[in-house]
């Protein structure tokens, strides 16, 4: 794993001890000297985790983070902040500061390695799906992110994993009004009750008789109703090997005991506020590509979608020498329709045609609205032959049945037009494909309509 570390302290001797350190386990590293230079940094570079002095002249450490978190641009990227304060009160206020964790000098090399480790993953994660909305469609990304939403304001719902019941009592003292708190004492059945409830923070104790609590985590690491689902330690003195084994297994953080109910509540913040975020961006990602490929009427796949795959599947078709059928289908004088019962009818029409298509195509077909009254199926691993003998099926189909219009329930008959075309392996492309269909469709419709005609080349 490889990443760009960033190393923020006035003091240059500090700096060198932590690149040295970072360079060792293969990590590019960038410095700055001052708060200034570190928001620039991250403004203008690519940043995948901020090592952040707090004790710095001007500009302190709480302030900068603040800055960083409250920019859109840079508040994805985690910040660990390393100072020789160690009172729980400095802790809090980074993490309120919007700190991912909070570290003590001397840093301990393995814990800060494996600390860096697990940010640097939770990074790429956030990346990939701010990759994949900003690629899907140019939604605003940034708009996105600055944006409040409801939810941010609701109380969360978390669960504790604790067969212990005085360590229950205190987290429920210390969440009481802050968090929808749910207490499972056996560990395989918190495990089951995580995978069922839609929970946005899990808190596990270490403190088990007879259970590894690490063995617990994997287990919600591996399935993926929880993949994503932050996990907070609850560790006992003296588990440090323990917290470090956690964070490389993707436990997203953890509090020593005794635990302070100020900075419990501040991790725990954290963690939801990150969740949530990143819940945002999976929920606009699949929302884009669903608005970017799929009509709206219809709810087949549009002719964006269509341009873009069919190219795939005929490629596909060429290289392994497989047959490709595409069938365009138009509806027979849909204007009159239009003209007889309004648009809402013919809308009507459109959504049960697109129905009764999907119903008379395999899964494997692709079915597209291709504009207007225009629908494209384009069907892999299928002979001319047998792409004529569907089309034919699906037109008799149409011509057989009426069609539904309006709240009254009146019907109407209807009827198509069909062009079905093939791959041509030797010399074809894909827009020879489609002519060649949409040649085979104009003789169908001025050979008076309601038929198939097949163009062989």
């Amino acid at each position: 794993m490889t990443a760009r570390i960033l190393v923020v302290d006035d003091i240059p001797a500090n700096v060198k001890l932590l690149e040295v350190r970072l360079l060792a386990e293969y990590f590019e590293v960038l410095t700055a000297s001052n708060g200034e230079d570190a928001i620039e940094t991250c403004e203008n570079g690519k940043v995948d985790v901020v090592l952040l002095d707090v004790m710095m002249p001007g500009m302190d450490g709480f302030e900068v983070c603040r800055r960083l978190k409250a920019d859109p641009a840079t508040a994805h990227i985690p910040v660990v902040m390393i100072t020789a304060l160690g009172e729980v009160a400095d802790r809090v206020n980074g993490l309120e500061a919007g700190a991912d964790d909070f570290l003590t000098k001397p840093v301990n090399d393995l814990q800060l390695m494996t600390r860096v480790k697990s940010l640097v993953r939770l990074k790429m994660l956030t990346d990939e799906l701010r990759l994949r909305a900003a690629t899907t469609r140019n939604i605003g990304i940034e708009e996105l992110l600055s944006r409040r939403f409801p939810e941010d304001d609701l109380t969360p719902k978390v669960l504790l994993i604790d067969e212990r019941p005085s360590s229950c009592d205190t987290i429920r003292r210390f969440l009481a009004g802050k968090a929808e708190l749910d207490i499972v004492n056996d560990p395989q059945a918190g495990f089951f009750q995580a995978a069922e409830e839609a929970y946005e923070c899990v808190l596990i104790s270490t403190g088990f008789a007879d259970h590894d609590p690490l063995r617990l985590c994997s287990q919600l690491r591996s399935i993926d109703r929880t993949r994503f689902l932050p996990i907070i330690l609850l560790a006992d003195l003296g588990d440090e090997n323990r917290i470090i084994r956690g964070l490389e297994l993707g436990v997203n953080d953890y509090l020593v005991r005794p635990i302070d109910e100020h900075e419990l509540t501040a991790r725990l913040r954290t963690q939801v506020k990150r969740k949530r975020y990143n819940d945002h961006l999976r929920a606009s990602v699949t929302q884009t590509i669903e608005m970017a490929v799929t009509d709206g009427l219809t709810g087949l796949h549009n002719r964006r979608y269509l341009d873009s795959h069919l190219r795939t599947l005929f490629d596909r078709a060429v290289s392994r020498r497989r047959p490709l059928s595409v069938l365009i289908l138009d509806l027979d004088r849909f204007k009159s329709i239009n003209d007889t019962h309004g648009h809402d009818g013919g809308d009507d029409v459109l959504r049960e045609f697109a129905g009764r298509l999907r119903k008379n195509v395999r899964g494997i077909d692709l079915a597209c609205r291709y504009g207007g009254e225009e629908f494209v199926v384009v069907m892999p691993d299928t002979e001319a032959s047998i792409a004529e003998r569907v089309a034919e099926r699906i037109r008799a189909e149409i011509e057989r049945n009426p069609f539904a219009v309006g709240k009254e329930g009146l019907t109407i008959g209807l009827t198509i037009s069909v062009g079905v075309s093939s791959v041509l392996r030797k010399r074809d492309t894909v827009e020879d494909l489609m002519k060649r269909a949409d040649l085979a469709l104009y003789e169908a419709k001025s050979g008076g309509r309601n038929r198939v005609v097949a163009k062989a080349a």
